[in-house]
């Protein structure tokens, strides 16, 4: 797979030592308005691949003029979303670590060169200037004001979208926005078409989680927390016919899941709980008495992800983790429901 070869905007940027950043910034454009999605979607219709491209964000609608070279992927799922569709970023964010290029195992599309690694929550802006990024995708991330103007100086910077703050972002949302910026719509569409197709096959093929409460909850070294409605966890299950916590979503602020003490964790209690360790041990959930005690892992409608992969295909939730998820998912909520 290779990059897309149109010339590049902004070649005229300098390269970039540390001392030489400013100028970087000053000379770098990033076109913003006002817009909605569905202005968004319609936009990408139209370009049928033609540039500009026009892309919806909570910053306003981005212009990208020409067919982008060289693409820096900064936003959780960013990356492999591009290769998805067949475009190899010069630079991309490992939320998760991975190590090598910062592809989970789901991920089949192979770079021809390595990416340059850029930091996740604070992102290395002079190396990112250094890499003369001539568009930078930033869809799923914390959407803060700040760490966008500084991008939007270095290059045309496609930020979250309305309502996107805190990583509320959906592998579909994030799909068709990253497609759009890439001049490929109709392609996003085949790749979310496919998908959602694969959803409803799920879906269909297991009528007992319709209209089933469910919990999607994390524990770390020292907290609990549940996921709410607008995060792509909570997204997937719902596509499968579950309906989010209404304890945990009568909780719910901006942040994409709310804390849970010890003493309120009975909370988490659903027709079906869904659990993943974040610097701990699936163990320390199943065998911690309090958790044991609530009624759905009483009677065995729990699910605590033990398998690394698995429970990073459904936190990563992009176009290609979820098809993974879906596969190997899936299955652990029908067994648990069951019992």
């Amino acid at each position: 797979m290779s990059s897309p070869t149109t010339p590049r905007t902004g070649r005229r940027r300098s390269r970039f030592l540390v001392g030489a950043l400013a100028l970087a910034l000053a000379g770098s454009l990033a076109a913003c308005g006002s817009g909605t999605d569905d202005d968004a979607d319609s936009a990408g219709r139209k370009s049928s691949g033609a540039f500009p491209a026009k892309v919806a964000t909570k910053f306003g609608t981005i212009t990208v003029e020409e067919q982008p070279k060289r693409v820096v992927a900064l936003g959780w799922g960013d990356a492999e979303t591009a290769l998805a569709l067949g475009v190899q970023p010069v630079g991309a964010s490992d939320w998760l670590a991975f190590g090598g290029d910062g592809l989970g195992p789901w991920v089949t599309a192979k770079y021809d060169k390595s990416p340059q690694k850029i930091g996740t929550l604070e992102p290395e802006y002079e190396k990112i200037a250094a890499l003369e990024p001539d568009l930078i995708l930033d869809t799923k991330s914390s959407g803060d004001q700040t760490r966008y103007d500084t991008l939007s100086k270095i290059a045309p910077t496609v930020g979250v979208p309305k309502g996107g703050d805190q990583y509320k972002q959906t592998w579909k949302k994030q799909t068709t926005m990253v497609a759009q910026a890439l001049g490929v719509p109709e392609k996003g569409e085949r790749l979310i078409a496919d998908t959602e197709k694969q959803f409803s096959e799920a879906a269909a093929a297991h009528p007992e989680f319709k209209d089933k409460t469910i919990t999607i909850g994390s524990r770390t070294a020292s907290t609990w927390g549940a996921y709410v409605r607008g995060t792509g966890r909570v997204d997937f299950v719902e596509r499968l016919g579950f309906e989010n916590n209404p304890a945990v979503e009568k909780k719910a602020g901006k942040a994409f899941s709310v804390p849970v003490s010890e003493e309120n964790l009975q909370m988490l209690d659903a027709d079906l709980m869904v659990m993943a360790p974040i610097g701990t041990t699936a163990k320390k959930i199943s065998s911690d008495p309090l958790y044991a005690s609530i009624p759905a892992a009483k009677k065995g409608h729990s699910v605590v992800f033990d398998d690394k992969d698995i429970s990073s295909a459904f936190a990563t939730d992009s176009i290609l983790s979820v098809q993974y998820a879906l596969e190997h998912v899936v299955p652990l909520f029908a067994e648990a429901m069951e019992k």
